[in-house]
Protein backbone atom coordinates (compact mmCIF):
# COMPACT_ATOMS: atom_id res chain seq x y z
CA UNK A 1 0.00 0.00 0.00
CA UNK A 2 1.38 3.42 -0.94
CA UNK A 3 1.04 6.53 1.21
CA UNK A 4 0.58 9.17 -1.49
CA UNK A 5 1.46 12.13 0.74
CA UNK A 6 4.50 10.32 2.08
CA UNK A 7 5.74 9.60 -1.46
CA UNK A 8 5.18 13.25 -2.41
CA UNK A 9 7.26 14.45 0.52
CA UNK A 10 10.02 11.97 -0.31
CA UNK A 11 10.16 13.30 -3.88
CA UNK A 12 10.23 16.85 -2.53
CA UNK A 13 13.10 16.16 -0.11
CA UNK A 14 15.11 14.44 -2.85
CA UNK A 15 14.54 17.34 -5.25
CA UNK A 16 15.74 19.82 -2.62
CA UNK A 17 18.81 17.66 -1.96
CA UNK A 18 19.58 17.84 -5.69
CA UNK A 19 19.33 21.64 -5.70
CA UNK A 20 15.68 22.36 -6.52
CA UNK A 21 14.16 25.49 -4.97
CA UNK A 22 10.44 25.53 -4.15
CA UNK A 23 8.53 28.82 -4.31
CA UNK A 24 4.91 29.36 -3.26
CA UNK A 25 2.91 31.83 -5.35
CA UNK A 26 -0.23 32.14 -7.46
CA UNK A 27 0.56 32.41 -11.18
CA UNK A 28 -1.60 35.09 -12.76
CA UNK A 29 -0.06 35.40 -16.22
CA UNK A 30 2.12 33.32 -18.49
CA UNK A 31 4.32 35.65 -20.54
CA UNK A 32 5.43 34.55 -24.01
CA UNK A 33 7.86 35.81 -26.62
CA UNK A 34 8.51 34.44 -30.11
CA UNK A 35 6.48 31.29 -29.54
CA UNK A 36 8.13 30.45 -26.21
CA UNK A 37 7.29 30.98 -22.56
CA UNK A 38 9.58 33.72 -21.24
CA UNK A 39 8.33 34.12 -17.67
CA UNK A 40 5.40 33.83 -15.30
CA UNK A 41 3.96 36.78 -13.37
CA UNK A 42 2.56 36.08 -9.92
CA UNK A 43 -0.21 37.65 -7.87
CA UNK A 44 2.28 38.95 -5.28
CA UNK A 45 4.17 40.93 -7.94
CA UNK A 46 7.05 38.53 -8.39
CA UNK A 47 8.18 37.41 -11.82
CA UNK A 48 10.03 34.17 -12.56
CA UNK A 49 12.01 33.84 -15.77
CA UNK A 50 11.49 30.48 -17.49
CA UNK A 51 13.69 28.29 -19.65
CA UNK A 52 10.74 25.89 -19.70
CA UNK A 53 7.29 25.72 -18.14
CA UNK A 54 5.57 22.57 -16.89
CA UNK A 55 1.89 22.97 -16.14
CA UNK A 56 1.17 20.49 -13.37
CA UNK A 57 -1.43 22.43 -11.38
CA UNK A 58 -3.76 19.47 -10.99
CA UNK A 59 -7.44 20.30 -11.23
CA UNK A 60 -6.66 23.93 -12.04
CA UNK A 61 -4.25 23.34 -14.94
CA UNK A 62 -6.72 24.26 -17.69
CA UNK A 63 -6.76 28.06 -17.06
CA UNK A 64 -2.97 28.18 -17.36
CA UNK A 65 -2.95 26.19 -20.60
CA UNK A 66 -5.72 28.45 -21.93
CA UNK A 67 -3.32 31.39 -21.71
CA UNK A 68 -1.19 29.54 -24.26
CA UNK A 69 -4.17 28.92 -26.54
CA UNK A 70 -4.72 25.29 -25.60
CA UNK A 71 -7.95 23.87 -24.16
CA UNK A 72 -7.25 21.11 -21.66
CA UNK A 73 -10.21 18.82 -20.85
CA UNK A 74 -9.24 18.83 -17.16
CA UNK A 75 -11.75 19.90 -14.53
CA UNK A 76 -11.94 19.94 -10.71
CA UNK A 77 -14.43 17.18 -9.87
CA UNK A 78 -15.42 16.57 -6.28
CA UNK A 79 -14.35 13.21 -4.87
CA UNK A 80 -16.13 11.85 -1.78
CA UNK A 81 -14.25 9.22 0.23
CA UNK A 82 -16.10 7.15 2.83
CA UNK A 83 -14.69 5.54 5.95
CA UNK A 84 -16.17 2.07 6.43
CA UNK A 85 -16.40 -0.13 9.48
CA UNK A 86 -16.69 -3.89 9.08
CA UNK A 87 -15.96 -6.91 11.26
CA UNK A 88 -14.34 -8.60 8.26
CA UNK A 89 -10.67 -9.44 8.67
CA UNK A 90 -8.83 -9.25 5.35
CA UNK A 91 -5.13 -9.82 5.96
CA UNK A 92 -2.92 -8.23 3.30
CA UNK A 93 -5.96 -6.96 1.40
CA UNK A 94 -4.82 -4.81 -1.55
CA UNK A 95 -6.60 -1.90 -3.18
CA UNK A 96 -9.65 -3.51 -4.84
CA UNK A 97 -11.31 -1.81 -7.81
CA UNK A 98 -14.68 -3.08 -9.02
CA UNK A 99 -15.41 -2.96 -12.79
CA UNK A 100 -17.90 -0.19 -11.99
CA UNK A 101 -15.02 1.98 -10.73
CA UNK A 102 -15.99 1.60 -7.07
CA UNK A 103 -12.89 0.93 -4.99
CA UNK A 104 -11.98 0.07 -1.41
CA UNK A 105 -8.85 -0.63 0.58
CA UNK A 106 -7.84 -1.16 4.20
CA UNK A 107 -7.26 1.94 6.30
CA UNK A 108 -6.42 1.56 9.98
CA UNK A 109 -8.90 -0.83 11.56
CA UNK A 110 -11.44 -0.47 8.79
CA UNK A 111 -11.61 0.48 5.12
CA UNK A 112 -12.03 3.51 2.92
CA UNK A 113 -14.02 3.47 -0.31
CA UNK A 114 -15.05 5.73 -3.16
CA UNK A 115 -15.72 5.86 -6.88
CA UNK A 116 -14.97 8.09 -9.87
CA UNK A 117 -17.04 11.24 -10.39
CA UNK A 118 -20.40 10.58 -11.97
CA UNK A 119 -21.48 11.95 -15.33
CA UNK A 120 -23.88 14.46 -13.81
CA UNK A 121 -21.31 15.83 -11.33
CA UNK A 122 -20.57 19.53 -11.80
CA UNK A 123 -17.15 21.17 -11.91
CA UNK A 124 -15.72 22.72 -8.76
CA UNK A 125 -18.58 21.58 -6.50
CA UNK A 126 -18.29 22.76 -2.86
CA UNK A 127 -16.42 20.28 -0.68
CA UNK A 128 -18.46 20.97 2.45
CA UNK A 129 -21.50 18.86 1.52
CA UNK A 130 -20.70 15.14 1.35
CA UNK A 131 -22.88 13.33 -1.18
CA UNK A 132 -24.15 10.48 0.99
CA UNK A 133 -26.35 9.30 -1.90
CA UNK A 134 -23.13 8.29 -3.60
CA UNK A 135 -22.53 5.68 -0.92
CA UNK A 136 -26.14 4.52 -0.83
CA UNK A 137 -26.78 4.42 -4.59
CA UNK A 138 -23.39 3.55 -6.10
CA UNK A 139 -20.82 2.25 -3.62
CA UNK A 140 -23.02 0.08 -1.40
CA UNK A 141 -24.70 -1.75 -4.33
CA UNK A 142 -21.26 -2.57 -5.76
CA UNK A 143 -20.07 -3.96 -2.43
CA UNK A 144 -23.38 -5.61 -1.49
CA UNK A 145 -22.69 -8.95 -3.21
CA UNK A 146 -20.62 -11.22 -0.94
CA UNK A 147 -17.25 -9.86 -1.96
CA UNK A 148 -14.09 -10.41 0.10
CA UNK A 149 -16.09 -10.64 3.32
CA UNK A 150 -16.82 -6.92 3.36
CA UNK A 151 -20.60 -7.08 3.03
CA UNK A 152 -21.59 -8.23 6.50
CA UNK A 153 -22.30 -5.36 8.93
CA UNK A 154 -20.61 -2.87 6.59
CA UNK A 155 -21.46 0.73 7.44
CA UNK A 156 -20.13 4.21 6.71
CA UNK A 157 -18.77 5.93 9.82
CA UNK A 158 -17.28 9.05 8.27
CA UNK A 159 -16.35 10.81 5.03
CA UNK A 160 -14.32 13.61 3.51
CA UNK A 161 -14.04 15.26 0.12
CA UNK A 162 -11.37 16.61 -2.20
CA UNK A 163 -10.93 17.25 -5.92
CA UNK A 164 -9.93 14.95 -8.75
CA UNK A 165 -8.03 16.54 -11.63
CA UNK A 166 -10.57 14.86 -13.87
CA UNK A 167 -9.84 14.36 -17.57
CA UNK A 168 -13.31 14.55 -19.11
CA UNK A 169 -12.05 13.05 -22.37
CA UNK A 170 -10.85 9.61 -21.24
CA UNK A 171 -9.84 9.88 -17.56
CA UNK A 172 -6.17 9.33 -18.39
CA UNK A 173 -3.19 11.59 -17.82
CA UNK A 174 -2.21 14.21 -20.39
CA UNK A 175 1.55 14.45 -20.78
CA UNK A 176 3.77 16.22 -23.29
CA UNK A 177 4.55 19.44 -25.09
CA UNK A 178 1.78 21.95 -25.73
CA UNK A 179 1.26 22.57 -29.46
CA UNK A 180 2.58 25.90 -30.64
CA UNK A 181 4.85 26.55 -27.67
CA UNK A 182 8.27 24.95 -27.85
CA UNK A 183 9.15 25.09 -24.14
CA UNK A 184 5.72 24.54 -22.51
CA UNK A 185 4.75 21.11 -21.23
CA UNK A 186 1.82 19.64 -19.36
CA UNK A 187 1.39 16.81 -16.88
CA UNK A 188 -2.11 16.65 -15.44
CA UNK A 189 -5.56 15.06 -15.74
CA UNK A 190 -4.62 11.77 -14.08
CA UNK A 191 -8.10 11.37 -12.59
CA UNK A 192 -6.85 9.71 -9.42
CA UNK A 193 -3.89 7.79 -10.89
CA UNK A 194 -1.20 10.43 -10.47
CA UNK A 195 0.84 8.93 -7.65
CA UNK A 196 1.00 5.63 -9.55
CA UNK A 197 2.32 7.23 -12.73
CA UNK A 198 4.34 10.20 -11.47
CA UNK A 199 7.80 8.55 -11.54
CA UNK A 200 7.37 7.49 -15.19
CA UNK A 201 5.85 10.83 -16.22
CA UNK A 202 8.84 12.68 -14.81
CA UNK A 203 11.10 10.65 -17.10
CA UNK A 204 8.90 10.98 -20.18
CA UNK A 205 9.08 13.25 -23.26
CA UNK A 206 10.05 16.79 -22.44
CA UNK A 207 13.05 16.06 -20.24
CA UNK A 208 15.93 18.40 -20.92
CA UNK A 209 18.28 15.40 -20.79
CA UNK A 210 16.27 13.13 -23.10
CA UNK A 211 18.96 13.19 -25.79
CA UNK A 212 21.65 11.91 -23.46
CA UNK A 213 22.61 8.24 -23.54
CA UNK A 214 21.39 6.12 -20.58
Amino acid sequence: MVDGYGVLQAFRRKAIALGAVFETADVRQVLCSAGRVAAVACADGRRFEADALLIAAGAWSAPLAAQLGFELPVRPRKRDVFVLASPAALPACPLVIDPSGVWFRPEGRGFIAGCPPRGEDVDDAPLEAIDHRLFEEVIWPALAPPRAGVRRALRATGAWAGYYEFNTFDQNGIVGQLPGCANAFVGCGFSGHGIQQAPAVARGPGRTDRARPP
